[in-house]
C-alpha cells in the first residue's frame, strides 16, 4: 500500500522525507514534486529500481531515465569531459529547468537504459526534491505519468496513474507548470539545444553564444 505525505505540513514533510529516503535506499519508487511536474524516482544506482521505474511508466529501455542531483558538486563524480561552457550553463541556470546531456564516468555501476555512454542530468529548483536528493544522492527521475498520458502537475494525478507501483508519494501541492526543462547536449565541441523548454534559445545564448539548435 502506497503512503502519501503532505509536504506543506512541517511534521508530515519530515516524516515523508524520511520514509521516501528509506524507500529509495530499498530500491523502491517514490513520487516527488519538482519545479516542472511531478516525477517518479528511484536510486540511480539500483538497476532493479530503475527497471521498475520504466515498467511503472510503461516505458522501454530505448527511453532512458534522466538523473536528478541535489548539488552541482555531484557532477564531479558522475560526468567526464565536461567543458567550460557546460560549467557556465550550470552556474547560470542551476538549480532550474535545464537538463544537460553529458558523458558519464565509464566506471559508474548503473543501468539507466540504453544511454550510449551519456546521462541527462539536472538539479531541480524545488526544496522538497533537493532535500531528498541531498539525503539519498543521485536519483533516476522521469515524469510521474504513464507513457502517452499528460505529465502530472498534482500528486493526485500522479497517484491516479501510478497507484501502488510507488511506495511513497510526497505531495508538495500543484507544481509551477507543465513547461519541460530545456535540454542541451554538451558532449560535443559546441553545446547543442535538443529541446527548447522553460529556457529560450536567447537566454541560453546569453551564456554560450555559439549554442547550436538541433534540426
Amino acid at each position: 500500500m502506497a503512503r502519501r505525505y503532505d509536504c506543506n505540513d512541517a511534521t508530515d514533510r519530515t516524516t515523508g522525507l524520511r520514509e521516501a529516503a528509506s524507500a529509495v535506499r530499498r530500491g523502491e519508487l517514490v513520487v516527488l514534486p519538482t519545479d516542472t511536474v511531478y516525477g517518479i524516482g528511484a536510486d540511480a544506482f539500483s538497476s532493479e529500481g530503475v527497471g521498475d521505474l520504466l515498467a511503472a511508466k510503461g516505458r522501454g529501455r530505448n527511453m532512458p531515465s534522466p538523473v536528478l542531483i541535489g548539488s552541482p558538486n555531484t557532477l564531479h563524480g558522475l560526468v567526464t569531459d565536461f567543458s567550460e561552457q557546460a560549467w557556465e550553463l550550470v552556474d547560470a541556470f542551476w538549480p532550474g529547468a535545464l537538463t544537460l546531456v553529458a558523458r558519464h564516468q565509464p566506471s559508474l555501476q548503473w543501468d539507466l537504459g540504453d544511454t550510449r555512454g551519456t546521462v541527462a542530468v539536472r538539479m531541480p529548483l524545488h526544496p522538497v526534491a533537493i532535500e531528498l536528493l541531498t539525503e539519498v544522492g543521485p536519483m533516476a527521475v522521469s515524469s510521474a505519468n504513464l507513457t502517452g498520458h499528460p505529465s502530472p502537475e498534482t500528486c493526485d494525478a500522479a497517484q491516479d496513474m501510478l497507484g501502488d507501483s510507488v511506495s511513497v508519494y510526497l505531495d508538495g501541492g500543484p507544481t509551477p507548470g507543465i513547461v519541460p526543462s530545456s535540454i542541451v547536449d554538451v558532449t560535443g565541441k559546441v553545446p547543442l539545444l535538443l529541446r527548447a523548454g522553460a529556457l529560450s534559445v536567447e537566454q541560453l545564448r546569453e551564456v554560450v553564444p555559439d549554442l547550436e539548435v538541433a534540426n
